[in-house]
């Protein structure tokens, strides 16, 4: 790769998050401990990996995440969770939640179905991801009317359904437009 090659794809990276975080702050649907239903918010993240491969996605998903981490961090604080409650929440609501999205190119060759098929494994490990952080680090939080931590953990983070569905369907949108369908992809 040339170094034309990687200015332009950090120059993107960097514009994507940036897009990826401005979409993050327009919440549909919040929810209260984190986490919020978005108008595809994780698709800026999902696209440069489905553009320039897995291995440049996961950097960039993981320059997200302290992208993310530093945009929460106060509110984070605020839940006067223990330090190992943190620790977890820190490792898997944010470096792995938001690094796997970079994995959302690992079909990017299939075309068609394997943007879509990308899309839903990356946030279905991010969903996953905010599971194990619900079930260990939020169980403080668990309403009394859920008896299961792990089965309130999985009902809580299952905002990321739409979310995939919404960033599906902006993915296939993005496909359609001719312009984009000139973007050289390595």
């Amino acid at each position: 790769m040339s170094q034309h090659d990687k200015i332009v794809r950090l120059a993107a990276s960097g514009i994507m998050i940036a897009l990826a975080a401005i979409l993050s702050m327009i919440k549909l649907i919040p929810m209260p401990q984190g986490g919020a239903l978005t108008p595809c918010s994780l698709l800026p993240i999902c696209m440069i990996s489905i553009i320039y491969g897995v291995k440049w996605g996961l950097g960039t998903g993981l320059a997200y995440a302290g992208v993310q981490l530093m945009m929460s961090f106060s509110q984070v604080m605020s839940w006067g969770l223990s330090a190992s409650a943190l620790t977890v929440s820190f490792v898997f609501d944010y470096i792995l939640g938001f690094a796997v999205l970079g994995l959302a190119g690992i079909f990017r060759n299939q075309k068609g179905w394997g943007i879509g098929a990308g899309i839903a494994v990356a946030i279905a490990l991010k969903y996953i991801a905010h599971v194990i952080s619900g079930g260990i680090a939020f169980g403080v939080f668990m309403p009394e009317q859920f008896s299961n931590v792990w089965i309130y953990s999985l009902a809580y983070s299952s905002y990321l359904l739409p979310e995939m569905l919404i960033t599906i369907a902006g993915a296939y949108a993005l496909c359609r437009v001719p312009a984009l369908q000139k973007i050289k992809t390595a």
